[in-house]
């Protein structure tokens, strides 16, 4: 029961050190639960030349030291997973999936503190990362901005910018053009000898990002920094993103070498995840009308979603379904259906929106939904990517193809008007590629029908020839090919069951099928070879047709029945193996690639340019490497186990002992004796038992907090006296004061621009003031923490997103609260006008307030100096707004101070110890920290001691259950045996509605904020 309806505001701080900084509005009654947990451990041709001939294109595809490839890549941003040692991690999962390359956008704010310093120390370093991608054999295409978006704060401009530059941002301004010099030119520095000409994996980069071309000023600005790169040892070629269909940047001032189209086909309504929006369809189109002479790139494709804060907001969970294995079957393959051969999904992993880093429209968490979840687990999602991407590793053939019809155009190939068909086919071999969907892309519909195609070998057929059709199970694509080529010299006539991975394997043409176990399937394949002893599984499932009519003599029918679930063998021979499985089965599969043991080449691990040998593994989690011994012999496995797993191997038949994770497994190298064998020839079948140590992982207790008060600031004896005079009377905020006396009181103006911000009014008074009104600018909000939320709150209620709290002398007056107000209306009116911010929890959202705080009786002290307090909690500076770049420039701050009698005779504010010039904490950067007296004295660092400080019970919250700030610090030990991946969160469990905020602090580092009357959750570790 509350027993003070005035609002209150009050801060903790948590330390693993766990340290909260609790921000109250009202009587708070303490956390009714705050639990740390864990989740399941995890044990060529000629092309287009540009600079250099290592890096070449033509209008099929890129071509990389004379290999012609597809670009399957996923975002990554490593400022947002802040322990450089994770990096090879996601690198690892990235190249395990069959993907080829990661985009990853640098962090002006972080890497370029204030002007002229360029930091690549600690999480900012690029080294690391270029090093980890070298050896993990995965390409980059570095987006170091200056400006990224990627909803952080500015959308990555360093704050420092945002308040010195008067011209304005992301121009030809020759203020802004100074600004960004530096930052560039580091970026330069560290990147020019890691590209692929000195054996890097740098194969291009990015110009800024998301752009209009006009006006002028616009495009200038990117000859400014295409002169920059080009006067430079940077010979990759340098792109663009295009964030719609705007023909930015093709041809014209500021053009770039390689263009880009950004697509979120599906929007980001995350709170209807089952209601989809149409494919794009004009993608093909579009792209032969703007730059046909160039592959079809797309620098942003949707991996997920971002969830936008809000009482309606409902976590990252709906967005992993919106944007889920059936939205990755349908959207990403009619973006491969329009010829695209350079594609990257944004995100593969999101991570965490530590400290300061996001902007005021979303909150700490930034999973989005995607492959990998924020722990950096695997998602049912990463199981689609996998299946898609070891397809396109597997298939050159189509690397280079010609859009040849769709059914929009003419192509009259399915039985029934239902299904919509695209043709690509290889000019030079002539497989061909039918990517097959729903014509109403959004339907659940189960529908089937027949394909009339075209084979070299066959001539024309209507397929399948002996199932009775094509099926479609609702939401779901498929390729159905003719005339692949797999291995050195086989060839498959068609196959309407899915292709998951083809290639040469000890000398032998493997081919590995999948498809739905409720459907029925096909393939015509010529098989070849003396078979092997090993027999034929599930015949009841499965039968081969010889000599069908229409088919090559030679050729047979393999017919796949429904029900088939888990491995089956097809055909096992001397040349050739050829397996099928249902597609849930061959997500359990990988294919690791194998480098030359004795090679010294830095490209060694990228596949077709240092090797094409990869084998078959089946079973485990996640398998991160595979290497063969000098002798043949010795198979070396690196991988992850969540529990038991059947291991199975398809390998050179030389192969005799293996090891996982350096510990030897004992199993039958001959594939026959053992139950389940799978191949005679290099085949391998053992059990794999995850570690008894994982049963005695414990996950601590959060208990003996310590606590210290962290407002002294609102004594009157309190001394200020080292505090910045807030005097200036210019800004270079577009935004001016409303009212006042003609001072600037814009925290960034000072130098503290991000977290928590404290000033101080002085005034003589006279007894007769009575009120003091204040407009205060802090952004919309954080409500949330992470992808496990659950929101219950109406939504005809306001609600608080920034908050400032204002005491005269000792006595709270109220809190200032930025509204969060219900609009009827379009939800693209928020966040900038931007459609790609359109989500059905979007409303108006006040980033500013304009109150009266009335004195109490008592509270003022009449002939003396009196000081109004207000701390104040950021929440980032905006992004780009349309075509208005300096809306970076945000006001937070007060924006107007009025006395109803009398005049403020001083101002002080105080953000982060040194501000952005002379910070301390080097390590965790200029965004980690605020301006809170424990943060300013460093109680939040794991190095303090709190020994001498009372105990407090978290629970408890403040003393008096007053308003405040107040620290609370515990620790707890972490036992986590040698070699285990444990994810673990921080989950608040209390019910919504007490009004605070709190900052978890661990070991340093500001890991999330939560703003306890709009919602709750998880935050990872």
């Amino acid at each position: 029961m509350m027993t003070n309806k005035k609002p209150r505001f009050w801060l903790l701080t948590c330390l693993l050190t766990a340290l909260f900084v609790l921000v109250s509005s009202t009587k708070h009654n303490g956390f009714l639960g705050l639990d740390l947990q864990s989740t399941t451990p995890v044990n060529s041709q000629s092309g287009t030349a540009t600079t250099t001939d290592q890096v070449k294109f033509d209008n099929y595809s890129l071509i990389l030291k004379g290999q012609r490839i597809f670009i399957h890549s996923g975002e990554f941003h490593t400022f947002r997973l802040p322990v450089p040692s994770l990096w090879p991690d996601i690198l690892q999962k990235v190249k395990a999936a069959g993907m080829n390359a990661v985009s990853v956008y640098t962090h002006m704010g972080l890497i370029n503190p204030s002007r002229d310093v360029i930091d690549f120390d600690s999480f900012r370093a690029l080294q690391p990362l270029y090093d980890a991608a070298r050896e993990a054999g995965v390409w980059i295409v570095l987006r170091p901005g200056p400006y990224i978006n990627a909803e952080t704060t500015a959308g990555g401009i360093a704050h420092w910018a945002t308040s010195e530059v008067a011209g304005t941002l992301r121009t030809n301004a020759t203020d802004w053009r100074s600004a960004w010099q530096a930052y560039v030119q580091g970026i330069i520095d560290v990147t020019a000898p890691n590209q692929i000409t000195q054996g890097g994996p740098v194969i291009a980069i990015q110009v800024d990002n998301e752009y209009a071309q006009t006006p002028i000023s616009h495009a200038e600005y990117f000859v400014d920094l295409e002169e920059v790169y080009k006067g430079s040892e940077i010979v990759v070629p340098l792109t663009y993103n295009d964030p719609g269909q705007g023909r930015n940047f093709i041809n014209g001032t500021g053009a770039v070498d390689l263009y880009g189209l950004d697509s979120y086909p599906q929007g980001f309504d995350c709170s209807n995840p089952s209601v989809w929006r149409p494919v794009t369809t004009n993608y093909h189109t579009y792209h032969e009308q703007v730059n046909p002479s160039q592959p079809w790139y797309i620098p942003e494709f949707q991996g997920g979603s971002f969830d936008a804060w809000g009482p309606t907001a409902p976590g990252y969970a709906p967005c992993r379904v919106l944007t889920g294995p059936n939205f990755q079957s349908v959207f990403n393959l009619q973006l491969w259906a329009s010829n695209a051969k350079m594609i990257n999904y944004y995100m593969f992993y999101g991570g965490t929106s530590w400290g300061a880093i996001p902007f005021h429209g979303v909150y700490t968490s930034y999973d989005y939904g995607a492959s990998l979840s924020e722990s950096r687990e695997l998602t049912s999602k990463y199981d689609e990517i996998k299946r898609q991407g070891i397809f396109l590793r597997s298939s050159p053939e189509f690397y280079k193809t010609d859009w040849i019809a769709d059914s929009s155009t003419g192509l009259a190939v399915s039985t029934s008007s239902a299904a919509f068909v695209s043709l690509l086919r290889n000019p030079d071999s002539k497989a061909g590629f039918y990517i097959v969907r729903q014509t109403d892309s959004t339907s659940t519909a189960n529908i089937t029908f027949k394909l009339n195609v075209t084979s070299t070998t066959a001539g024309a057929l209507q397929i399948p020839l002996v199932v009775p059709s094509i099926a479609l199970s609702g939401r779901q694509s498929k390729i159905i090919v003719t005339d692949y080529a797999f291995g050195h010299s086989s060839r498959a006539v068609y196959s309407t069951a899915q292709v998951f991975y083809a290639g040469t394997i000890d000398g032998r043409d493997v081919l590995f099928l999948h498809g739905s176990s409720s459907q029925a399937h096909e393939a015509a394949l010529t098989l070849t070879g003396t078979p092997n002893p090993l027999a034929p599984s599930s015949e009841s499932v499965v039968s081969l047709t010889h000599g069908a009519p229409g088919i090559a003599p030679g050729s047979t029918i393999v017919s796949f029945l429904p029900g088939i679930e888990g491995l089956i063998t097809v055909w096992d021979s001397d040349t050739q193996l050829v397996l099928y499985a249902d597609s849930d089965t061959a997500a359990a599969f990988w294919a690791p690639s194998v480098a030359l043991p004795s090679s010294t080449d830095p490209l060694r691990n990228y596949w077709s340019i240092g090797t094409n040998t990869s084998i078959l593994v089946g079973g485990p989690y996640l398998v991160r490497s595979a290497t063969i011994d000098a002798s043949g012999r010795a198979l070396a496995l690196q991988g992850d186990l969540k529990t038991d797993a059947r291991l199975t191997v398809i390998a050179p038949r030389s192969v005799r002992s293996i090891t996982w994770n350096g510990q030897s497994v004992q199993g039958d190298f001959d594939g026959v004796a053992a139950e389940g064998g799978v191949t005679a020839i290099g085949g391998f079948v053992s059990e794999l038992r995850a570690s008894s140590a994982l049963n005695g992982i414990s996950v601590p207790q959060l208990v003996g907090w310590k606590f210290m008060d962290s407002l002294p600031e609102i004594g009157r004896a309190f001394d200020d006296s080292e505090w910045v005079v807030a005097n200036k009377t210019t800004t270079n905020a577009p935004l001016k004061p409303y009212y006042g006396d003609g001072r600037v009181l814009y925290g960034c103006d000072y130098g503290f621009c991000e977290n928590a911000v404290l000033w101080r009014g002085h005034f003589m008074a006279t007894g007769n003031e009575k009120s003091v009104n204040l407009s205060i600018n802090g952004g919309e909000g954080l409500s949330l923490l992470s992808a496990s939320v659950e929101l219950r709150l109406k939504d005809n209620a306001c609600f608080a997103a920034f908050a400032a709290s204002v005491w005269l002398n000792s006595v709270f007056l109220n809190t200032s609260f930025g509204k969060y107000v219900l609009f009827i209306g379009t939800n693209s009116e928020l966040f900038m006008n931007l459609p790609r911010y359109s989500s059905t929890n979007n409303r108006h959202i006040l980033e500013e307030t304009d109150d009266k705080f009335t004195f109490p009786a008592g509270a003022l002290l009449p002939g003396k100096d009196n000081i109004i307090t207000i701390v104040q909690d950021n929440m980032g500076l905006n992004e780009t707004s349309g075509s208005n770049p300096n809306s970076s420039k945000s006001p937070r701050g007060v924006r107007g101070f009025k006395l109803d009698s009398g005049n403020f005779t001083t101002w002080k504010v105080q953000g982060k110890v040194g501000g952005y010039l002379n910070y301390p904490d080097k390590v965790r950067g200029v965004l980690n920290e605020g301006g809170l007296f424990g943060e300013r004295e460093g109680w939040h660092l794991p190095e303090f001691d709190t020994s001498a400080w009372p105990s407090r019970d978290l629970v408890e919250g403040l003393p008096g259950s007053t308003a405040g700030v107040g620290f609370f610090v515990t620790t707890f030990k972490l036992a986590i045996p040698k070699g285990f991946d444990v994810p673990m969160s921080f989950t608040f469990q209390e019910p919504l509605g007490q009004p605070y905020r709190a900052f978890l602090f661990v070991n340093g580092w500001m890991m999330g904020k939560r703003v306890g009357n709009l919602g709750y959750g998880i935050i990872t570790l």
